[in-house]
């Protein structure tokens, strides 16, 4: 099934470039969180690492998403009337 015989809803993420994906953003964020507690050994560097990241992440995955959808900015596949 190819992307032009979907029926879902559109999302934000449909003409996004691979690396503002859910996934890459997921991965990276706790990637560096990983990397900061494997290169620092400091737990108290790790959490200052962890919440602007969370915060960035939480707001590119959940929040952003939503104001977009709310904002009616996603293109949705009706057919325009070919007779106007």
């Amino acid at each position: 099934m190819s992307d032009g015989d979907r029926t879902s809803t559109p999302t934000v993420w449909h003409d996004k470039p691979w690396w503002c994906q859910p996934w890459s953003i997921l991965l990276t964020g706790l990637g560096l969180i990983a990397a900061s507690w494997l290169i620092l050994h400091r737990l108290w560097l790790t959490v200052l690492v962890a919440i602007p990241l969370s915060a960035w992440m939480g707001y590119f995955i959940l929040v952003f998403p939503r104001l977009v959808a709310q904002a009616g900015l996603l293109e949705t596949d009706v057919p325009k009337d070919p007779s106007n």
